[in-house]
């Protein structure tokens, strides 16, 4: 049950605040007042998009809040629409929440029908899903909609096996021979730039092997360097024994002669190379690798993936056949399946089928129609899957329509054959009544009370105002008839203050209640007197 409403800032309201109670709300107000503009602030409080055109203008966003009392616990709603931007927040209590949130709990705090709905009751898969919604055991859709959809995701693997093998069978000539020509080279990653690397490291190993064989020419080129040294030793030593500063010049050259020695030694015994790499075996496998890189247009790593991706694809080629044989067991698994939840939904839907149509034509009899009314569910062979794989006959669904006889001595026909909106209007009444429960979601009924008058919309009235004994319901009417049958009466009006076009609500009572539906009743002594009698018998 909703009960109290604000909305801030939507269309042509600025600030309103309702306060709803049980039983039969009832809002009422001249065409274009506003009336429209709560009920869609309450579709969109529970999921429903609205466009930013209904932000009011010059307002940065529009706000609509409400509390609900859900399994006896209080629930507050709100929703935000921020005019530039178009987003929206949601808040379930003071926590932030998405939309799919208010999708669960919309089933569960509103059940709104209008006049667009009789476009929906006469749309073949509305009436299906209608039946659908009273059978004994939903469980029997729930598992049927699963085996379904595990079928729909095997067949959708089949073709997809098929459509890959295909394309790939068409290319499997050019595939082999990359992946040959890839072989034959086995390129590795980063293999490249390995040997590029060592191919540098060994050019320097070989400049630094001639460095050494200068220096050892060096020392030995003639004269000799040793030699040389040994002389100037000698005659150092000669003069030092006259002059005794040059003796330790004699032993500095001594000295470094003993080092030259030494260093000649070393050189003799140098490796023949430095890194141990074979220099003729590096530019081999680079030549390769260039070739293959130019023959493939694509650089080494590219084509190392691409060896990779080619094999898988071979691999594939050669066991998608297994695989589409295991598919094809799944699938004729899942037939069988669905084929035995097909049979049990098809006979819970005969079952709710018969108990439905009773209960339906029990409540448009209250609603005026003939004693002789009939509600026929016809049920149309539909094909409900189609093997893709294994060799087995498709599946058969047997969904349901609504067939009817209002009149005795017609044939039952389709709704849209010769429904008039009248009728519609009251087969939607009948269908929200069969929802209705105590604690139950709130019933909005917009203007369903369109295209009847008479006798028929006494009948109407009366059986709105019994629905409203279990369930609440808001309910926007041009009749005084039915809104003099309101537990609570709000009037919509329209006000221009300051140059500013607003949407008021107000709560009536006493002689305004009396006052608004004299107005809706034509105005003047008959529309004053009529609204009088509907109190009187309301008393």
């Amino acid at each position: 049950m909703i009960e109290m409403l604000r909305i801030k800032n939507l269309a042509l309201i600025d600030d309103l605040e309702l306060e709803f109670g049980p039983g039969l709300n009832v809002l009422t107000g001249e065409t274009g007042a506003g009336k429209s503009f709560i009920i869609s602030a309450v579709n969109f409080l529970t999921g429903e998009k609205m466009h930013t055109d209904l932000v009011r203008t010059g307002c940065e966003k529009a706000v609509v809040e409400a509390l609900f009392v859900l399994d006896g616990q209080d629930l507050i709603l709100r929703r935000e629409l921020t005019a530039d931007t178009g987003r929206s927040r949601i808040y379930v209590g003071d926590a932030l929440a998405s939309r799919e949130t208010l999708a669960a709990l919309r089933p569960r705090l509103l059940l709104h029908v209008s006049q667009h709905g009789q476009g929906r009751l006469l749309q073949p898969a509305f009436q299906a899903a209608l039946l659908d919604g009273f059978l004994p055991d939903p469980a029997l859709l729930a598992e049927k909609n699963r085996l379904a959809k595990e079928l729909a995701d095997i067949a959708a693997a089949i073709r997809a096996l098929d459509a890959k093998a295909a394309g790939l069978e068409e290319k499997r000539q050019f595939l082999e021979f990359q992946h040959a020509e890839i072989a034959k080279v086995n390129p590795t990653p980063g293999e490249e730039d390995e040997l590029i690397g060592r191919r540098a490291a060994l050019n320097e190993s070989r400049k630094a092997a001639e460095s050494l064989d200068r220096s050892l020419e060096c020392l030995e080129r003639q004269p000799k360097v040793l030699d040389t040294l040994a002389d100037l030793h000698r005659e150092l030593l000669h003069a030092g024994a006259i002059f005794p500063d040059f003796l330790a010049d004699a032993e500095a050259v001594a000295s470094f002669r003993h080092q030259l020695k030494d260093l000649s030694v070393r050189l003799r015994r140098k490796p023949a190379q430095a890194t141990g790499d074979d220099g003729e075996g590096i530019e081999k496998r680079l030549f390769e690798l260039a070739t293959l890189r130019r023959k493939l247009k694509k650089t080494l790593a590219e084509i190392v993936d691409l060896g990779r991706d080619i094999k898988e694809n071979l691999d594939f080629l050669d066991d998608c056949g297994l695989r589409r044989k295991q598919l094809a067991r799944e699938e004729a698994a899942g037939v069988a399946a669905l084929a035995e939840s097909l049979a049990r939904l098809g006979a819970a839907r005969r079952i709710a089928a018969a108990s439905l149509s009773a209960a339906l034509e029990a409540i448009l009899r209250g609603l005026g129609f003939s004693e002789d009314v009939r509600v026929i569910f016809e049920f149309v062979a539909t094909t409900a899957y189609t093997p893709v794989a294994c060799d087995l006959t498709p599946l058969v669904e047997e969904k349901a329509r609504i067939l009817w006889r209002p009149n005795p001595g017609q044939p039952p026909q389709p709704l849209d054959k010769i429904a008039s909106g009248g009728e519609l209007s009251r087969f939607l009444l009948a269908l929200m009544s069969l929802s209705a429960e105590p604690g139950g979601p709130t019933l909005i009924f917009d203007e369903i009370d369109a295209g009847i008058g008479g006798l028929t919309l006494a009948s109407v009235g009366s059986y709105v105002k019994k629905l409203s004994e279990t369930a609440q319901i808001l309910l926007i009417s041009h009749w005084p008839q039915l809104a003099s049958l309101a537990d609570r009466h709000f009037q919509v009006v329209k006000t221009v203050e300051d140059g500013q076009t607003s949407t008021r609500c107000l709560r009536l009572a006493g002689d305004a209640i009396a006052a608004e539906l004299a107005r809706m009743a034509g105005g003047g002594e008959a529309g004053t007197e009529m609204a009088r009698r509907l109190l009187v018998a309301g008393d």
